[in-house]
């Protein structure tokens, strides 16, 4: 590890040469390129030296120890500085494990989602309308912004189908673990006898693929226009500014029509499309990687039931790391740091356990 970290920081120092060198900066793309490599090796370099400054620290601390002059009342303070040191060294060690391990590529970008109700009929699609409201303040809460790409609303408000995108540094990194089958048991608004029901939606969390990334042959894509629905089904208006996009090669299907635009409708559409595009490559990827065990938070199968917000027990649960917090009213106003923190938490456990193995 610490051959690693002399290598990261010895590049860390040729990189402020070169971002001041007068010949890159006026390569424009070039400086860009050193700037952003710079910035990403700075948080564990910074670490790594607060680290190597505290082992030499130990190392004074031990040969001022072994003075057999040394009076008793120094003796005291000596150890105990040394204890305190080695604490810190232990704190530092973990921090750069942490740091070390191999960042997701798509942390920092966009993250589309889609939310569809599942079993449980209209009070299915009243808890999707619900996952919609929390991840929309969390959002709001981190200040990024929301973009609807395309909606399906019941006649009680509920949501059959929403697409969004949601715009922010670190949007992928903080809902990545959000895929999976969201079940609530409550008293639905529709039952007359106060029974509980259990109702499920689905998440999906994909990250916005950039065209470098995902290169989208227009002749493999049908393009049809339709007219704007609203709940029921009717028509909401005469033009026909709603996009479909049929991906020929893969079946895939993307709709929008939440813009009067045709153009921006189709704009939109297409960025869908490349990110489950995208996701379908990268989950290949994944098959094809012989021994890759399944991770305790989820491989963003969709199909795997992750958590239930229970009503008459003001409880939330999520099942793959057993975590259990009583506060739900909280959970769906988007107050999500606590349950985020603690998958987070567990995924890097358990890539530590795989890098200590």
């Amino acid at each position: 590890m610490l051959d690693k970290l002399d290598q990261l920081e010895k590049r860390y120092e040729e990189l402020s040469q070169l971002i001041s060198d007068p010949e890159v900066i006026a390569d424009n793309s070039r400086w860009q390129k050193y700037v952003k490599s710079h910035s990403d090796l700075g948080e564990i370099v910074e670490v790594y030296r607060e680290y190597k400054k505290v082992v030499q620290e130990i190392e004074d601390t031990e040969e001022m120890l072994k003075d057999k002059d040394l009076d008793a009342e120094m003796k005291e303070m000596a150890e105990m500085e040394q204890e305190e040191l080695k604490n810190k060294q232990e704190e530092l060690e973990q921090k750069l494990k942490l740091l070390l391990l191999p960042k997701d590529p798509n942390d920092e970008k966009n993250v589309i989602v889609e939310i569809r109700a599942g079993t449980g009929g209209e009070e299915a699609a009243l808890f999707a309308a619900d996952l919609f409201r929390m991840y929309s303040r969390f959002a709001e809460e981190k200040g990024w912004k929301v973009d609807i790409m395309n909606t399906h609303y019941t006649d009680m408000d509920g949501i059959k189908e929403i697409v969004f995108m949601v715009v922010g540094n670190g949007a992928f990194s903080a809902l990545k673990f959000e895929s999976g089958v969201h079940r609530v048991q409550r008293v639905p608004s529709t039952e007359s006898g106060g029974r509980i029901h259990t109702s499920a939606a689905t998440v999906a969390i994909m990250p916005e693929a950039e065209d470098v990334e995902i290169d989208v042959n227009p002749n493999d894509v049908r393009i049809d226009l339709f007219c704007s629905s609203g709940p029921g089904g009717q028509s909401v208006n005469t033009t026909q500014s709603a996009v479909r996009l049929t991906h020929e090669p893969t079946g895939i299907v993307v709709s929008c029509q939440d813009e009067k635009s045709q153009h921006k409708n189709k704009d939109k559409a297409m960025k869908v499309l490349r990110a489950r595009l995208y996701e379908k490559a990268q989950q290949e990827q994944q098959d094809e990687i012989a021994g890759n065990r399944k991770s305790m938070v989820g491989s963003g199968d969709r199909s795997e039931r992750i958590r239930t917000y229970n009503f008459p027990q003001n409880r939330v649960t999520d099942h793959r790391i057993g975590l259990t917090l009583h506060k739900l009213g909280e959970v769906l106003q988007g107050r999500l740091t606590d349950v985020i923190e603690a998958l987070t938490t567990a995924d890097q456990a358990e890539k530590l356990k795989d890098l200590n193995n």
